[in-house]
């Protein structure tokens, strides 16, 4: 891919954590200890529902896919 940054192999949900604890990193830095902990909690919230939406995506990719036989070994 021409044009693509390293960031753009991660799954979106790496990058909301990453983003939010940069952010809750900064709140404790500045003693803003209610803060942080509520970003924290946000992110986690919002970065928890974007991987499940990702397993969803990949769920129904496999049931859209053709059927291979299992064998028994």
């Amino acid at each position: 891919m021409k044009g693509a940054t390293i960031m753009d192999n991660f799954p979106k949900y790496y990058t909301c954590l990453f983003n939010g604890v940069t952010d809750a990193i900064e709140a404790l830095q500045k003693q803003k200890y209610a803060q942080a902990q509520m970003i924290l909690i946000k992110v986690q919230q919002a970065a928890e529902e974007m991987y499940l939406a990702d397993g969803d995506k990949e769920e129904e990719e496999r049931a859209a896919a053709p059927k291979i036989i299992d064998l028994p070994c």
